[in-house]
């Protein structure tokens, strides 16, 4: 089992979900984070005054699947993710241990 978490542009999310959707993904967690990578922010003009943006607004996406679907998850979100342009994100994947699935008492595989 691996967890697959994508930090995305916010404006790709519902391209992503769709893409998660068609491969067969069960379920994801979203959440809203702020980070710089290599463009390390921009500057923005407003109301005549130049100020530094450190921290660009992203979005978080992890979705665990099995080893088997962790190609096709990777590549259905790097395909609904890109644009070509800087800050399109990062997938970093790491393995999942155990799963257990609260209501039922799954645990592993089935769980997912």
């Amino acid at each position: 089992m691996k967890l697959v978490t994508a930090i995305i542009k916010p404006f790709k999310l519902d391209d992503v979900r769709e893409a998660l959707s068609e491969v067969g993904a069960s379920g994801i967690t979203v959440i809203e984070v702020k980070g710089f990578g290599r463009q390390k922010g921009h500057t923005e003009l407003y109301r005549g005054a130049e100020y530094v943006v450190d921290f660009l607004p992203k979005i978080k996406v992890e979705v665990a699947v099995s080893a088997d679907q962790l190609d096709q998850v990777i590549e259905a979100i790097s395909a609904a993710a890109k644009t070509g342009k800087i800050g399109d994100g990062k997938i970093f994947v790491s393995s999942l241990e155990q799963v257990v699935r609260i209501r039922t008492g799954e645990t592993g595989a089935e769980a997912l």
